[in-house]
């Protein structure tokens, strides 16, 4: 059964394998980070792990039984109460439920761990994928989104109400 657990610092070789392996995948349906990206991924895979030490964001990887990333998820920008969520899941297990079961799971984290009570998420007008996802999950369209948001694609800003725990 795959893990939803929050990103590490030995998590590093797994994920570059994860988004090497995706990366023409991922391409198709948002913008393709670029060569420079992966050129310096030990250096911004550090500076996400600072981000996430100084609470701005929280940064998730969902692991598979053999230790595999099959998909991350994170919060960006946490503050006032919310934040914007982003993820993306191996082409493998694309369209089986995995980021849907995911997406739900880090609701309830956002609310417990990061006492979040709105989450938002951006997506291309033509990623029919992650609308499902996002409607699935209980996330409602509020709006259009600014290209600029979505890597100069068009798209619809979407939005879900937490439940925070007390």
């Amino acid at each position: 059964m795959p893990e939803l657990k929050r990103l590490h610092a030995d998590d590093a070789p797994a994920v570059l394998v994860f988004e090497l392996a995706n990366r023409a995948y991922f391409a198709a349906s948002v913008s393709d980070r670029g060569d420079e990206y992966y050129d310096q991924f030990t250096d911004r895979y550090s500076a996400l792990l600072a981000e996430q030490e100084a609470g701005i964001c929280a940064f998730y990887v969902l692991v598979a039984e053999d230790g595999s990333v099959l998909g991350r998820f994170n919060l960006y920008d946490l503050k006032d109460g919310t934040a914007e969520l982003g993820y993306r899941v191996a082409q493998h297990v694309a369209g089986r439920g995995v980021a849907t079961a995911a997406v739900r799971e880090l609701c309830g984290l956002a609310a417990a761990r990061h006492g979040l009570r709105t989450l938002r998420a951006a997506t291309a007008g033509n990623n029919v994928a992650s609308q499902k996802v996002l409607t699935k999950a209980g996330f409602v369209p509020v709006g259009p989104a600014d290209p600029a948001d979505i890597g100069g694609k068009p798209g619809t800003w979407h939005q879900r109400d937490l439940e925070v725990q007390p």
